[in-house]
This record gives structure tokens, C-alpha cells and sequence, in this order.
């Protein structure tokens, strides 16, 4: 999401280093962001599960990367507040624990708040269904819980979609992220890497 050097704007491929990535986990080992981690060139996740990732564990152990975590009500705000304008916000969640420690605490109608800065990135990388040359999206799913907020939240979005359709074809009033908030698009080949596999007996 945010690289503070802003020396190297490249990939794994590339060596980009000293990236700070806000995501919702920290993915899987030999893939995606498991690859930065592999390369050593995250230094800090802003996360509010880090699941399967055993090289994850081992770095944030180590010493060798910062981790931030967020209940994930507050990871999704702080992104939406970032697309919105918004600085900062009052919240309840956290309040009391660890989560609290160093920010500023309030009292409203009796009840105590936590105050959590906005989230902005220099690059974002959304998938979506469905999109077109122009940028407009369409999500499926739970697809929608974080990439529309995303897309409002960055200096450049890229998006990635499953099917890249003619102008004209997506319904206008069912577009949930339009254009003007994608710098990029492209069709990209999927496939997606389950973490933990559960199913009913």
C-alpha cells in the first residue's frame, strides 16, 4: 500500500524495499504478499489477521518486521475515512486494551472512545468482477468488504478484473466503484489460495 522510500516503485521482481502494506492478512507463504515477505521487502504490516504465514511469524519474532494490528471494523473505517477526507474518528472498539496504547481517549454521552487515525496509500491494488476500459467496477460478494473503500484511499489504484467488458455493457446503476478512481486496469489470470480449508461433515 504505501512505500515511504518512493525510491523504487517496482515489485518482488524489482526489489522494492522498506514497503509498508495495509491488507487484511498477510496472505499466504510463496504467494502475493508471501513473496515480499520471502524477498525481505515489507518492513511493516498494517493487518488485522496474519493467519497461515509462517514467514510472517518468524520475521515479526525476529525483529525484522513491524506489524500494526486492527480489529477489522476499524481497519475498514480508517481506509473509508481515508477515501472520505476524513482525518481521524472516535471509536469504542479497543478501548482498554493494547489496541489503545498511545492514542488519544475521549468520553461521549458517557461512554469511552479511542481515536484512530485515517488510512491512505500511495498505490492500491483492487480486484473486482467485472470492469471496463474505463475503470468502472463491479465486485461479487465479499469482494465488496474492502476494495470499494480501497479505491477511494490511494494516490494510484490499479485494478485487476476477472472479465474487462466494452463500454457500455456494465449497468450504470450497478457500478460500485466508477472510473475516476482508477488510474489502471487490466484482465488478470486468477487464482485464489485457500488458507484453511474448512468443510462440513
Amino acid at each position: 500500500m504505501r512505500n515511504p522510500g518512493k525510491s523504487d516503485r517496482g515489485g518482488a521482481a524489482q526489489g522494492t524495499k522498506n514497503l509498508t502494506i495495509a491488507s487484511n492478512n498477510a496472505g499466504v507463504d510463496d504467494f502475493g504478499i508471501g513473496l515480499l515477505l520471502q524477498n525481505r521487502q515489507v518492513k511493516k504490516m498494517i493487518s488485522t489477521y496474519v493467519g497461515e504465514n509462517k514467514l510472517f511469524e518468524q520475521l515479526v519474532l525476529s525483529g525484522e518486521l513491524q506489524v500494526e494490528l486492527n480489529p477489522q471494523g476499524t481497519f475498514a473505517e480508517r481506509i473509508r475515512a481515508g477515501g472520505a477526507g476524513i482525518p481521524a474518528f472516535y471509536t469504542p472498539t479497543g478501548y482498554g486494551t493494547m489496541v489503545a496504547e498511545g492514542k488519544e481517549t475521549r468520553e461521549f454521552d458517557g461512554r469511552p472512545y479511542v481515536m484512530e487515525r485515517a488510512l491512505r496509500g500511495d498505490f492500491a491494488f483492487v480486484r473486482a468482477w467485472k470492469g471496463d476500459r474505463w475503470g468502472n467496477l463491479i465486485y461479487r460478494k465479499t469482494a465488496r468488504n474492502f476494495n470499494p473503500m480501497m479505491a477511494t484511499a490511494a494516490d494510484y489504484v490499479v485494478a485487476e478484473v476477472e472479465e474487462l467488458v466494452e463500454l457500455g455493457e456494465l449497468p450504470p446503476d450497478q457500478i460500485h466503484t466508477p472510473g475516476i478512481f482508477v488510474n489502471a486496469i487490466f484482465q488478470g489470470k486468477h487464482e485464489k489460495r485457500i488458507e484453511r480449508r474448512t468443510v462440513r461433515t
